[in-house]
Parts: C-alpha cells; sequence; structure tokens
C-alpha cells in the first residue's frame, strides 16, 4: 500500500468511524465477466497465493484460523499464481502433489519456509525429490503424484484460472467468482479478511433476493 492510499483510509476513518471496512471505496472491485465456480450452491472462496510471497505467508495463519470457522455454504480453496513463470509453475505443481497425496497440512507451511528462508529451489522433481525424503510416509509415491497427469492438468487449470479472473498480484481472494479484495485495496490482511466476510454476507442476500 503506498502512502496516498494509507491517508485515504485514514481519512474515511476519520469520516466514517462506525461504518463497515467493507463498504469503504475501493475495498473491493468486481470481476466482470464474473466466473462460474466449480460448486454453484456454495459460496465459493479463493485465494490466490504463490510460495515465494512473503505477503501470502504472513496471510497464511490468519486465513488457517478464519477458515475454520467458515458456514457450511461457504466453501475455501487455495490457488497457486503461475502468471506463465515456470518456476511458479513448479511450485503450483507442488501445492498440488501434496494436497491429492493428503500431506498438505504437513507440508504447507515448510513449504513457504523452505523457499523463502532456505532459498530452496523447489520447482524442480530433483530438489522436491530431495526435500520430501523423511517429510512424507512414502517419498516415491509423492514423487508419482507430483509427475502425474492429474496433477498437470490442476497446474494448468489454476493458470487459467487466475487469467480469467485478471489476478495481478497475491494475495488476493476473489468471493463467488465475482468479488475481488485484498490487501492492497483494504489496508491489512486482518481488513480483507472482514471485507470478506461482508462479501459472503453480500453474495447470500443477492441469492435469496431471486
Amino acid at each position: 500500500m503506498n502512502r496516498r492510499d494509507a491517508l485515504k483510509l485514514a481519512t474515511l476513518a476519520l469520516i466514517l468511524p462506525s461504518a463497515s471496512v467493507a463498504w469503504a471505496k475501493d475495498a473491493f472491485t468486481v470481476l466482470n465477466p464474473p466466473q462460474k465456480s466449480d460448486d454453484p450452491s456454495k459460496i465459493e472462496i479463493i485465494e490466490f497465493f504463490h510460495y515465494g510471497c512473503p505477503h501470502c505467508r504472513d496471510f497464511d495463519p490468519l486465513v488457517a484460523v478464519w477458515k475454520k470457522k467458515l458456514p457450511a455454504d461457504v466453501a475455501f480453496r487455495h490457488v497457486p499464481a503461475i502468471w506463465n513463470n515456470a518456476q511458479l509453475s513448479g511450485l503450483a505443481r507442488l501445492y498440488y502433489a501434496a494436497e491429492v497425496s493428503g500431506t498438505l497440512d504437513a507440508l504447507h507451511a515448510g513449504i513457504f519456509g523452505a523457499v523463502q528462508d532456505d532459498k530452496r529451489p523447489l520447482y524442480t522433481e530433483e530438489q522436491v525429490r530431495e526435500w520430501v525424503e523423511g517429510k512424507v510416509a512414502d517419498p516415491a509415491k509423492f514423487i508419482e503424484t507430483y509427475k502425474s497427469f492429474g496433477v498437470g492438468s490442476m497446474v494448468q487449470r489454476a493458470d487459467q484460472l487466475a487469467r480469467a479472473m485478471k489476478i495481478q498480484g497475491v494475495p488476493t481472494i476473489v468471493v463467488d467468482g465475482k468479488y475481488v479484495t485484498s490487501a492492497s485495496l483494504t489496508g491489512s490482511h486482518e481488513s480483507t479478511l472482514k471485507v470478506t466476510d461482508e462479501l459472503i454476507a453480500r453474495v447470500r442476500a443477492e441469492r435469496g433476493a431471486k
């Protein structure tokens, strides 16, 4: 967030101290055209991220706590951002391999640390093979999943989705394929989650009005 945006948010807080942060000017944008979710029966929340992003790493523990309290009509998922970058594509493949193999909870925080603190190039099969040794019960099976056609298709779909939703930076949250918000708009990660909560309520109201 730049200085002009910070001053704008501070001024707004003085003028509207009781107003909800979600309805402050520019706290979210509307995607045009909106994108359909995989499960229309749910209000889908997508967080676009990548493991090399320090802001994503800071946001992640807040999201982990927040998503545990989501109501039954809301579905949350991470989607790795790629932007036609070979290294980010490799990290996305690692993410989906961990998700499909059921080891994501065990590996997720460690991948952030390995990439950002240890500068491990976990975007190649060789590096991933070496890194998961001792971290998963069956490293050979993990690598088999990592190399699979299914995981490759997930990576391709993630890239297509980010393009369709016009994602320019991370972490970014998209609500119901329509509303887009991030700390660059709200001023903080905490405010982003508050905005997301209110956008969920907005979508629920919109659906109820139909």
